[in-house]
């Protein structure tokens, strides 16, 4: 649940930054081919990037001291496992599923409406394209086929119309509002990726009204925008000859060709890429390096993490010093000298919190302390945590550990800071 949300906060983000270029830079440019990939493109990567395991840029400090082996703590009764069901987690995760669904039947519905009118319709074949001729249709274009209400040969401000419509056939505009449709259906609680689909439909207009304008006068089909009605209700998959972005196409119509210089423009889009991979490899790295880095450093000491070296002589205390070795030659041994004995402990300590359990918060609260020269464990502090009051319960437990074996570096008991993962899971 908490991946789900971190993904879903991580695509937000790059969504909205491509937007906000979009918005800021380009949106008035006549480039529309450019704009129409620009727009694709950036919906594609938010989506993509957030999953994408990257390099570590950034090192951060080694993690050095001993690192225990995990304990996994969770599972419950019967009763909590029906409560488990139950969980804000499960029911929010079943409202996306719903809401899923329904975006999905919707476009289904519409899809075999669609054919509905193709089935019916009067059809008429010029050249590649697919005439479909029903009352019932407005002005539109579904992959080869072009619906209308009428066919009227010889007529000029049909044949406009019929260029327009063409223009998204040539351009293969069905299969971007696919694209964005299967998005839509994805990620449909997320405002932003509505205003990318109005985007991409104005750049759609712009493209096919700029097709017509190469064999008709501006000034014509400028009228034809203010005169053509809407027919019919809006459709998700269809490419339409729009009525409700009349005045944007007629300023867009008005407004000659961008000069190319601007092109540049669409250049921005190599640095805040860059920088969005640089924000995302940080978050992703930042788990990754912990556990890394202390394997790492505990392999070169030679130290093994699933077994401790056998009971040591007893010793004679040492006086008390501020230092703190994060190695030693004789590690900590937890109370009654096993891992065993230590899981033991744990085991019957730990206690899944229940607003952890209740929210379903799941993950591993990775904690550090130091076991002093007496035995008593201090300075329990989190290195990590999932939040849910997991973290405080891990806190609580490992604080209230009975003293441990301390470590001895030279012959000499010395203060040993450790490093523990708890791992809490439904």
């Amino acid at each position: 649940m908490v991946g789900a949300l971190i993904y879903i906060f991580e695509f937000s983000i790059a969504l909205g930054v491509c937007l906000a270029v979009y918005r800021l830079l380009l949106s008035k440019l006549t480039f529309f081919s450019w704009s129409r990939f620009y727009l694709l493109l950036s919906v594609f990567f938010s989506a993509s990037l957030p999953l994408i395991p990257f390099p570590t840029f950034f090192s951060i400090p080694n993690l050095v001291e001993y690192s225990l082996p995990e304990f996994v703590t969770g599972g419950g009764s019967i009763d909590s496992g029906i409560q488990d069901y139950f969980s804000i987690s499960n029911l929010i995760l079943i409202g996306y599923l719903t809401g899923v669904l329904v975006v999905f039947i919707r476009y289904f519905k519409e899809w075999i409406a669609i054919y509905g009118l193709i089935k019916k319709g009067r059809k008429i074949y010029q050249e590649e394209f697919k005439l479909i001729i029903h009352p019932s249709s407005r002005p539109s274009s579904f992959f080869s086929y072009i619906l209308l209400p009428d066919f009227l040969e010889n007529d000029p401000l049909f044949d406009q119309v019929l260029l327009h419509e063409k223009m998204h056939v040539k351009l293969k505009h069905s299969w971007d509002l696919v694209f964005m449709n299967i998005a839509k259906g994805i990620f449909w609680f997320n405002p932003l990726i509505y205003l990318f689909e109005n985007y991409l439909r104005e750049v759609h207009e712009y493209q096919a009204d700029q097709g017509v304008t190469r064999k008709f006068s501006v000034k014509g089909y400028a009228s034809l925008l203010l005169e053509i009605l809407k027919i019919g209700t809006e459709s998700q998959m269809a490419s339409g000859f729009e009525g409700s972005q009349t005045k944007k196409r007629i300023m867009m119509l008005a407004k000659g060709h961008s000069n190319p210089k601007f092109k540049w423009r669409f250049l921005v889009g190599v640095p805040v890429i860059s920088v969005l991979l640089l924000f995302f490899s940080c978050e992703h790295d930042l788990d990754e390096s912990f556990s890394s880095q202390v394997q790492q450093v505990i392999r070169e000491e030679g130290v093994q993490l699933n077994e401790l070296p056998p009971p040591q002589p007893p010793f004679k205390a040492q006086p008390v010093s501020d230092e703190v070795f994060d190695i030693v030659e004789n590690q900590p041994k937890p109370p009654g000298g096993t891992m065993e004995s230590w899981n033991s402990y744990l085991n019957e300590n730990l206690v899944y919190p229940e607003r952890a359990r209740r929210l379903g918060v799941e993950g591993t609260v990775i904690l550090v302390f130091v076991i002093y020269e007496d035995g008593s464990v201090h300075d329990v502090e989190v290195l990590r945590g999932i939040g849910g009051g997991a973290d405080e319960e891990a806190v609580r437990v490992v604080s209230a550990s009975p003293n441990w074996e301390p470590g001895k570096q030279r012959g000499r008991v010395v203060k040993t800071r450790m490093r523990l993962p708890i791992r809490f899971k439904l």
